[in-house]
């Protein structure tokens, strides 16, 4: 019994495909952050996740513009998103030569055929192309009708009564399971289709020569380039670009407070002096008592002043009623006397 023969069509395809989508993330996450740097991709804060699992796989190439012409899914706009997917499609078919070469020698012991990462790629990028839109479709269906039922369910008199973080809590675990459940078996769907094209192309490959010794020794050695120096000098020259690039561009994207709207410059604040701070306390204190005994003064002679005019008051009043008690006699003495006299 060979390799070829204990391989199921979704250990295969899942043994290609994920190691290929994490050996290419690292170089098409560079240009990601080139072109978002740049301001040429804009992205929907929520759809960061869909956009890195969207950008990690090489059958979504073709897929991306699918979903977005034909499902009508808004990714983001700018001319980045599908001059990414275009950068990515040669660093796609290094990675899945690479990881299907090893596995071609390593689990199923056949010789690799010429042009297997193109192939293989030709391939997954038509399968995304179909079965990803039609996947994209079911799931959100799916969910929708998930959550109509669930919602129906606690609609019901019993379920009325049920407090709002229960139901919140409850009503996310019923209809999140239901649509993990579908997407599970969707993907797994898919790992088997692409694992079925896989074998397609390992049922015309020849079977390998070398013991397993010599199998380890050629997929060991595939990782190794051949003239290494040329590739270290390659891959410095390259990042080197890409560094220069994206600092060069970054203040395109980054804001900068404009010349009139510069934020006051503020003195920093001396160092504390406790022994200052307690001569300053003690000084404000004795102010303090001197202006209590200044106003305390100062009402108590407002109030002398007042009982000495209260005073005044009362013995101008006296003065007068004596002197028209006077007035009033004399004149009363002189209309009792008779007339004649």
């Amino acid at each position: 019994m060979t390799g070829r023969e204990t391989m199921s069509s979704f250990k295969l395809g899942l043994g290609i495909l994920w190691p290929a989508c994490w050996t290419a993330l690292p170089i098409k996450m560079a240009f990601a952050m080139l072109f978002m740097a740049m301001g040429t991709i804009h992205l929907e804060t929520k759809l960061g996740i869909t956009f890195l699992m969207l950008l990690m796989s090489p059958v979504s190439v073709f897929a991306f513009f699918v979903i977005s012409l034909g499902v009508g899914f808004h990714f983001g706009e700018g001319v980045g998103l599908p001059l990414l997917f275009l950068v990515s499609i040669p660093v796609d078919i290094w990675a899945l030569g690479l990881v299907a070469r090893t596995v071609f020698l390593e689990r199923l012991r056949l010789e690799p055929p010429d042009s297997l990462g193109v192939a293989l790629w030709v391939r997954f990028a038509v399968a995304g192309a179909l079965y990803l839109p039609l996947l994209w479709v079911i799931e959100s269906g799916a969910t929708d009708l998930a959550r109509s039922i669930v919602k129906s369910i606690l609609d019901m008199d019993m379920l009325k009564g049920l407090p709002v973080a229960e139901r919140i809590g409850l009503e996310f675990t019923a209809w999140g399971s239901a649509s993990l459940l579908v997407l599970i078996a969707l993907t797994y769907i898919g790992l088997s289709i692409l694992g079925k094209l896989v074998e397609g192309k390992a049922a015309a490959a020849q079977p390998a020569g070398d013991n397993y010794q010599g199998l380890i020794s050629r997929w060991d050695m595939i990782r190794v380039p051949a003239d290494q120096s040329l590739m270290l000098t390659a891959f410095t020259a390259a990042g080197a670009v890409l560094s220069i690039l994206f600092w060069m561009v970054l203040p395109v994207s980054t804001p900068h407070p404009h010349e009139c709207c510069k934020p006051a410059t503020v003195a920093p604040a001396p160092p504390f002096d406790p022994q200052k701070s307690l001569s300053k306390g003690e000084k404000v204190l004795k102010d303090a008592e001197v202006k209590i005994a200044a106003l305390e003064q100062k009402t108590a002679e407002d109030e002398k002043d007042k009982l000495e005019k209260s005073k005044g008051g009362k013995e101008k009043a006296g003065a007068k009623d004596s002197s028209a008690k006077s007035d009033g006699k004399p004149s009363q003495a002189t209309a009792g006397k008779p007339a004649g006299k």
